[in-house]
């Protein structure tokens, strides 16, 4: 018996188990390891009962999630990968989701995001993109809790992203040990208007809250050089996750010229228009 990723039916007889994650991009400018979006870009991985097949590599992320929930013997596990590594669009938070629900399905389990982001974060660290990628849509997360408050976000997300690859610890290698206090109130005070545009739906808010000091100053010169001259249909840049990847999000009805004028202004940059997906990796 096959289990698609959408199905409910009688889990834990499967057989063939398929699942999906998407990526995601977190941070959103000022709310720094604690808010995240699903995007419509889709690792996969099938997983196969096969008692011949040698024991699973459990160093690798996604099987090691799976790991934690249920025991990988017996198991055949085949992935595929179209979120980009290290670029800032929640590969690795991707993989541990494919794992978490993968494995939750084979032992029968619920796939409740909470439990499975508890289970995930001693791999993934932080939980920001693993939240939105368990759950889909816009995301907030505090101390192991999710809330899940949209389906979508007021803007377009365009991703800007160069020929080079940042790993999440020298990412946060570069950030300070403390910042001014004005600078902690800047952005205090956008993640509120952050949250409040999410819930809201409010383009005006959601322009107004894509900026930060806490930590973009000190990880992408290159989200300094994008906001330097940002289209006129865009509404704002954040740096997404751990970078080098910068979202650039544009008005909605305007995405097809603010992503025209991107390519013009970055030749050299990979620029990928894509949404917002209100599915994430659980059923």
């Amino acid at each position: 018996m096959t289990v698609p990723w959408d199905s409910h039916s009688d889990l834990a007889a499967a057989d063939t188990i398929h699942v999906s994650a998407p990526a995601t991009t977190a941070n959103l400018g000022s709310a720094f390891d604690c808010a995240g979006v699903a995007l419509d870009l889709w690792n996969e991985l099938e997983v196969v009962r096969d008692e011949t097949v040698t024991p699973a590599d459990t160093h690798h992320l996604g099987i090691a999630a799976f790991a934690r929930i249920t025991p990988v013997d017996g198991w055949r596990f085949d992935f595929t990968y179209r979120i980009p590594r290290a670029s800032g669009l929640g590969s690795s938070a991707a993989l541990i989701a494919l794992g978490l629900v993968a494995g939750a399905i084979a032992a029968g389990r619920e796939t409740d995001a909470e439990a499975l982001l508890a289970e995930g974060l001693p791999l993934e660290g932080h939980p920001d993109n693993l939240a939105a990628a368990l759950a889909g849509g816009a995301c907030l997360t505090w101390e192991g809790r999710i809330e899940r408050v949209a389906d979508s976000v007021p803007a377009v997300p365009i991703a800007l992203r160069p020929d080079d690859q940042v790993s999440t610890e020298h990412s946060r290698s570069l950030l300070p040990i403390s910042v001014p206090h004005e600078d902690a109130a800047y952005s205090a005070a956008r993640a509120a208007l952050l949250g409040a545009a999410l819930a809201s739906g409010s383009e005006t808010l959601f322009a107004a809250a894509l900026d930060d000091r806490l930590h973009e100053p000190y990880r992408s010169v290159f989200l300094a050089d994008v906001r330097v001259e940002l289209p006129a249909t865009a509404l704002g840049a954040t740096l997404s996750g751990s970078g080098p990847t910068v979202i650039v999000w544009a008005r909605q009805g305007a995405a097809e010229e603010c992503e025209a004028a991107l390519r013009q202004r970055w030749p050299g940059v990979e620029v990928t228009r894509l949404d917002v997906s209100s599915r994430g990796a659980i059923p």
